[in-house]
């Protein structure tokens, strides 16, 4: 796990697969999905590396129900507040499946993508604390938003930071190879589309995806760039 200091409050925690964040402000620590199951340790590390304790880490939020976005949050959680979309709640909670298209049904490119991904070991169960709805507001940065993206989950979300033009994306954008494109294995790629273009339509810059680099500068045209193409 690489760390990797995106802005004065944030910090990227960079893993193989399913990448997490860190907002930090006075003793408040905001983490936002992670990673995949074992990935505690290198989060708690990250945590004191900064100057913190896993005592300061006020609140997860998971953007979606898959294992490499919720995978370690039963080994980080201790008392920080659970918050994960009400759809998507019961896979947390090791209630429902997770969601994922059928294999049939994917382009053979993204199938390839998904034949060659690392196994990842089972999920443990995790409380989750707080049920999320679209236009939630959540209290770090100012005033996070949460906004309801489905499509590639039917519980995917976005949390967007106006005052600080932070968009956290999770798995409905991706930035790869310098490339910004729709994330894949989408169950509903319609509505992944949609959401996709609503979050084009914000004014950002960072963008934090859960797969490859966060996309900086001027993020807001290449997302509106992209939108006009799907």
């Amino acid at each position: 796990m690489d760390l990797v200091e995106l802005t004065p409050n944030l910090h990227l925690l960079r893993f193989d697969v399913g990448h997490a964040y860190l907002w930090h402000e006075r003793d408040a620590l905001t983490l936002i999905d992670t990673s995949v199951p074992g990935s505690g340790g290198d989060i708690e590390g990250a945590i004191r590396s900064l100057g913190f304790t896993p005592r300061d880490l006020r609140r997860v939020i998971v953007t979606h129900g898959h294992e490499d976005h919720h995978g370690a949050l039963a080994e980080i959680a201790a008392d920080a507040t659970v918050m994960v979309h009400q759809a998507d709640a019961p896979v947390v909670r090791g209630e429902a499946a997770r969601q994922l298209p059928e294999r049939a049904d994917m382009p053979d490119w993204e199938r390839e993508i998904f034949d060659s991904l690392p196994p990842i070991p089972p999920v443990p169960p995790a409380r989750v604390d707080q049920e999320l709805a679209g236009g939630d507001v959540i209290d770090f940065g100012g005033g996070a938003e949460v906004i309801s993206i489905p499509g590639h989950t039917d519980g995917s979300i976005a949390i967007h930071v106006p005052a600080h033009r932070l968009l956290f994306a999770g798995d409905t954008i991706a930035h790869v190879d310098e490339r910004i494109m729709l994330g894949v294995f989408n169950v509903d790629r319609p509505r992944a589309v949609e959401s996709f273009r609503r979050l084009a339509d914000l004014e950002l810059a960072p963008v934090c995806v859960g797969h490859g680099d966060p996309i900086t500068g001027d993020a807001s045209a290449g997302l509106r760039r992209v939108a006009a193409e799907l």
